[in-house]
Parts: C-alpha cells; structure tokens; sequence
C-alpha cells in the first residue's frame, strides 16, 4: 500500500506492528542470550526492515510474497535457535494476510502457526493445551480483525463511489435540466418573436403597401408611407434573424431536413431512415422546433420503449400543409391507456400539444404487436402555401 494513502489510524497501526516485531527481537536475543540467537534475531529484524521500507515489497505482489519468503526462512531459522521467537508468529499472521491473496495468505498462516508449535514442541517443553491453543487463537484472532477489516474497507470503498456517483448523476442532471430550461426558454422567446413581433410588422408592411397604392400617384404622404414600409420590412427580417438565431442547436447547423437526417445516423436502437416527400419550402422557425421536438420524442421513445428492428421518418410537403410520420415496427401498445406525463417530459400529450399550440393535428395509430405510426401535420402559413404549390 502506498504510504501517502494511509489514514492516520493505519499509520499509527503500521508503527505499533514495527514497534512489536522490535520488541519481539529484542527478547527472543536477550532471553536465548547465545551468539547464533543475537545474529538471527538481527538478520531477521534486517529482513523484516528491508521489506518494510523498500517500495516494490509494498507496491508488488510478488515482490511482497517474496519478502515474506525470506522473512518466513530467517524466522524459521531463530525458531530452531530458540523458542522465545514463537511470539513473531502473531505478527506475521498479520503481514501474510495483508499482503498475500486469500489463497495463499490462509494456508502461509495455518503453516506458521503450526510451525511455531512444532517448534515449541522441538525444544523439549512439556506439552499442554496452552501449546496448541495459544498459536492457534492468535491465528485466529488475526484472520478475523484482518478479514473484518477488509470487509469494512470494502464496504466504505463502495459507499465512496456511490456517493462519488450520486454526486456526478447529481451535476449531470442539474446540467441538463439547466441545457433544457436554456433550449425551452429559447423556443419560447423564438415563438413569442414570431408569433407578435414579426407577424405585427409583417401586417403593418401590408397595410402600408395597401395604403401607398390607395393614394394618388405622386402625392407627398407616398414617400413617408413607403420610407415607413421599407423601415417595417428592415425590422421584420430582423426580427426574423432573432428568431433563426433562437433555434435550437440541431437547426444551427442547416435545414430541418438535415437535422431529421441527422437523427437517422446509426447508433443505439433500430435501424432508422428518413425521406422527404414533395416540394420543401422554407418553414417559420416555431415550425421546424416542434417538427424537430416531435420527431426526437417518437425516434426515443421507439428506442426505449418498442424494441424496434426499424424505423422511418417521413417528411411531406403539401400544398397547404407539412406532415410528419415516425413509423416503427416494435411491440406497440394501446395509445388510449396513455396518461400525460408526471415529470412534464417529451411523451405523446406534449407531443400533442405542440402539434395543437401550431393549429396542427397529432394522431397516433398503434396496438400490442403492430407497431405505431405517429403523424403531425401543420397548416402552412399563407406566405408559404404557394411556394409548396
């Protein structure tokens, strides 16, 4: 483990282990007080400093298994020199389960502690349940404050990302509703333009065309009337570039045809393809967004909700109206069991009511089983009717 990520609790529990297997060393040397004790207790305490202080033993599986191999032999070596060093074995309960995998960390414990009484046994004690029970219960209580621990680490690990998770799913959605307000309040200040503003001075530029021709040719109010016409019309065809400018992203970057092209691309969900039907003429910018809004609503809920192979999207030029037709091939269902939407989303009533806010008509045909087949259609403006003529 990284020392910089320890928490203080860890750090002072890491110096308690250094400062056990010092002290351990230090009374196996004193208490066997022959040369070979002194010397294998120091190389041992000189492996055990080498593992502990070198940052591969720490970072590496392997080279942490390595080091308890070297350390397990120098302590396996003190055993035979004196018994006093059966105490090393509580610590190393704990080293070989922390940085060995379950499989090997179980049986390297159930070894060391056989180990140690053997070792007991070895040097001529009188053998006793205490012999059997002391190793045996200090194995024990390691694996369970080990295992324990571990559990509670993982346990603070998962509730970490799923607060780390809440709190990006928090930001995300904070940001799209804040991205939904921003496009909503766009199209609503597009719509308010163009359905007051620019229709106001589209009027007020034809009743002063009308009023310049009622008067008689060369008469001095003709000049006002027609600087006011022209200053109408220069004001209208701004109005115009403010609502065009009001569109959504999607319109941004071309027509309405592209955008609806667009959403055909492949990607998650079924098949999709679009096609356009008669003469396209150039259509108000209220018109395009709720096509637009319209046909993203019916190509996602097909996605979520039909498990559709296929999809078409039809627009339709007439002469006196634009349609839209979003036909799949999934599940279906029963349009009448439909009821609006609780949280205000993009389903069939405010599918609808986008359709109607235009003067336009919205139905949806479907059944268990036959696919659904959404349809909008629009009524032309009078400046645009002949033009799809």
């Amino acid at each position: 483990m990284d020392p910089r990520s320890l928490t203080p609790v860890l750090r002072a529990l890491r110096l308690c282990l250094h400062l056990l297997v010092a002290g351990l060393l230090v009374l196996a040397a004193v208490r066997d007080r022959s040369t070979a004790g002194t010397v294998l207790a120091a190389v041992t305490g000189a492996v055990y400093a080498a593992g502990a202080w070198l940052p591969s033993a720490r970072r590496s599986q392997r080279a942490a298994g390595g080091w308890l191999a070297v350390l397990a032999l120098s302590w396996l070596a003190l055993l035979c020199a004196t018994p006093d060093a059966l105490w090393l074995a509580f610590p190393l309960y704990f080293l070989q389960l922390h940085l060995l995998p379950a499989r090997w960390s179980l049986p390297a414990v159930a070894l060391t502690a056989g180990a140690a009484i053997l070792s007991y046994v070895g040097h001529g004690a009188v053998l006793n349940p205490g012999v059997f029970i002391g190793p045996l219960l200090g194995a024990a209580v390691a694996v369970a404050t080990v295992l324990g621990y571990q559990a509670l680490y993982r346990e603070s690990e998962g509730r970490r990302r799923l607060i780390e998770e809440l709190i990006t799913t928090r930001a995300e959605l904070a940001a799209a509703e804040r991205h939904a307000g921003t496009l909503a309040e766009r199209e609503r200040l597009a719509r308010e333009i163009h359905d007051t503003l620019a229709q106001g001075l589209s009027s007020i530029q034809l009743l002063l065309r009308a009023a310049e021709r009622a008067l008689p040719e060369g008469s001095p109010a003709a000049g006002h009337i027609d600087r006011a016409r022209r200053a109408a019309q220069e004001n209208l065809a701004e109005a115009r570039r403010f609502v065009r400018a009001l569109a959504p992203p999607d319109l941004e970057r071309g027509s309405l045809a592209a955008a609806l092209e667009r959403l055909c691309e492949p990607g998650a969900g079924p098949r999709a393809r679009f096609s356009v039907s008669g003469t396209p003429v150039e259509l108000p910018t209220p018109y395009e967004v709720a096509l637009l809004r319209i046909a993203q609503s019916a190509l996602g809920n097909t996605v979520r909700h039909a498990s559709a192979s296929r999809a078409e999207i039809t627009l339709s030029f007439m002469d006196a109206s634009v349609t839209l037709d979003v036909v799949d091939d999934g599940r279906g269902f029963d349009p009448a069991s439909v009821r609006p939407s609780s949280d205000g989303g993009f389903g069939l009533p405010a599918m609808r009511s986008r359709a109607e806010s235009l003067g336009g008509t919205f139905t949806v045909e479907s059944g268990p089983g036959q696919g659904t087949a959404v349809a909008v259609s629009l009524p032309l403006p009078a400046g645009t009717a002949g033009a799809a003529a």
